[in-house]
């Protein structure tokens, strides 16, 4: 549900905040006070794509907002967990912003989202209907959903959803295996191969990189030699090795020591330096004892690192990479081998699956065809009553399936169904897509959701121009039935009637005020007697007795409609 509404440097709206309550909620004003505008900023709300150009003048952005309620929503909150966002309160704020360069911004709580993602998921919560909207009505999947709905089916197609995902899954699992075995011969004559081939050079973490390093220590050994002669003197073995050297400076020291204490710290140290060097001298000797030069052992090592090279170049960047690939060969060498079996028992998982298909789907189209039979003098009845007289309602359920068994079931069943209408007397029914009228849907959308008011999961819907070609008692009928949908639904609607103002919970009026030189939008909720006076300018032009009276005698007839208190 839409409890609050932020608009800024949208159109002529300077700075506008809303806030809205359950039931029915009427806008209303003079011609070009900027009624379409609160429409527009809503629809920019719910995804729709609009011009840089909608920018108040001036401006450099403009920016719409809404507090919206999800604490009933139970299709929004699944939504809500897969993309990580959770509401506060049960509520949430989503922002949109449009730039003068095009570019903008879309958030949901904190969370960023594409356009087509806030489309998406404000369809869970609004429904949006006027002459200049992409209504859901003319959507073929939506009609679907609202006969499953009026039928009370929703939870068996979903059964038989999850039964049909299930059959493709598996179907498609089949297919990868048939393909498969055409060249399963080579394919494993490949597979083998290259696990006989890893298996055999069983390369192990890290050892292409040691073997490089003990490959350039067994190249370069001449020069090796050289250096740990050297090291030999410099440390250990001529008399002014620095291991001798130590071991004359430890000796002085310590007999200085004996004569003057105040040395007896840096004898300490000269005795750890003397220490340390003796230790390292005694490594650097194991070193060199056990440094040996084997050719035959440079020829293993080349050899070796050839082989990984070669392993490496057909089965991965590095060791564990390779080892990766053999344990993937070994499953599919499984998988190939025992894919006869596989593939009969994909075979028999298939046929079960389609049997099940068949009969949930049987089901499901009975109870469509019945239910369809059963909406339609239901809706017919109302649209006679919200001025289309002649109008003729038609519900089409026509099978999918005109092949082998399962061929051509659709995710919900196996029927294609479809909306259809005769606005006039002696037309030929025809899809709602064709139908030129926006005021003409409105009232189908509201004949439909008053029919299935208490399943549709939809919250709020919004309806512009709904009032169009329509007055007197049609007028009053659609007042009616606005109010009637409101006892279960938030309706937000547009209209220039007083007949279907009257009835609403809440009365909003916007106005086209001039501040500063600059035309700007406003809008207010009305106090009961601001409500008078708006009722009497819609029925007469002013707010004379005559006007007033009228007003007040609508008011109190119609106060069926309205809540207690004093502002509407």
């Amino acid at each position: 549900m839409l409890e609050a509404l932020s608009i800024r440097n949208f159109a002529l709206i300077d700075a506008l905040s809303l806030t809205f309550e359950a039931g029915f909620n009427v806008l209303t004003g003079e011609t070009g006070a900027g009624k379409s505008l609160l429409v527009g900023s809503l629809s920019f709300l719910l995804g729709a794509k609009v011009d840089p150009g909608i920018i108040r003048t001036g401006a450099t952005e403009a920016q719409v907002s809404a507090v919206v309620s999800v604490k009933k929503q139970q299709e929004a909150l699944v939504w809500l967990n897969a993309q990580g966002i959770s509401p506060e309160d049960d509520r949430l704020i989503i922002r949109r912003t449009i730039k003068t360069s095009g570019r903008g911004a879309i958030f949901i709580q904190q969370t960023p989202v594409s356009r087509g993602a806030l489309g998406e998921f404000m369809a869970l919560l609004f429904d949006l209907h006027g002459q200049h909207t992409h209504e859901s009505l003319l959507k073929k999947e939506t009609h679907r959903k609202y006969l499953d709905r009026f039928a009370g089916l929703e939870e068996e197609a979903g059964a038989f959803n999850r039964v049909f995902l299930e059959w493709e899954a598996q179907k498609k699992a089949l297919a990868r295996l048939v393909s498969l075995a055409r060249d399963r011969t080579m394919r494993l004559d490949l597979l083998h191969y290259a696990v006989e081939e890893i298996t055999q050079g069983n390369p192990k973490p890290g050892e292409i990189q040691d073997l490089e390093r003990e490959a350039r220590r067994l190249g370069d050994f001449e020069k090796l030699a050289g250096f740990v002669q050297n090291l030999g003197a410099l440390l250990c073995d001529e008399e002014g090795s620095i291991l001798n050297l130590s071991r004359r400076i430890r000796a002085v020291m310590e007999s200085a020591a004996l004569i003057d204490g105040r040395l007896a710290a840096m004898t300490q140290r000269i005795e750890d330096w003397y220490y340390e060097t003796q230790d390292l001298a005694e490594v650097f000797r194991g070193y060199r004892d056990a440094l040996t030069y084997d050719p035959g052992r440079l020829e293993a090592v080349e050899e070796r690192l050839a082989l990984l090279y070669r392993l490496k170049k057909k089965y991965g960047r590095d060791e564990g990479a390779i080892q990766a690939y053999r344990a993937q060969a070994e499953a599919e060498i499984e998988a190939l081998t025992g894919s006869e079996a596989s593939q009969e028992n994909l075979a028999t998982k298939i046929s079960i699956l389609e049997a099940e298909l068949a009969s949930r789907a049987q089901s499901l189209s009975i109870q469509r065809i019945a239910a369809a039979r059963n909406l339609e003098p239901r809706i017919t009845a109302i649209l006679t009553r919200l001025g289309m007289p002649y109008a003729r309602f038609s519900v089409s359920v026509v099978s999918a399936v005109r092949g082998g068994r399962g061929s051509q079931y659709q995710s919900w069943g196996m029927d294609e169904v479809e909306f259809f209408i005769a606005p006039n007397d002696g037309e030929p029914v025809k899809e709602l897509s064709r139908i030129a009228s926006g005021g003409e849907l409105s009232r189908i959308m509201l004949a439909i959701k008053t029919v299935l008011s208490d399943a549709d999961p939809l919250e709020t819907l919004v309806f512009d121009e709904i009032d169009t070609g329509i007055g007197g008692e049609v007028a009053l009928s659609v007042g009616e039935y606005l109010a009637r949908v409101g006892q279960h639904k938030q309706i937000l609607c547009v209209t220039h009637l007083a007949s279907i103002a009257v009835r609403a919970y809440t009365h909003l009026k916007v106005e086209k005020k001039y501040e500063a030189g600059r035309t700007v939008t406003g809008v207010a909720v009305l106090s009961a007697d601001e409500r008078r006076k708006e009722i009497a300018r819609m029925l007469a032009g002013d707010a004379g007795p005559v006007a007033l009276a009228h007003a007040d005698a609508l008011l109190v007839k119609y106060s069926d409609g309205v809540k207690d208190g004093e502002t509407y």
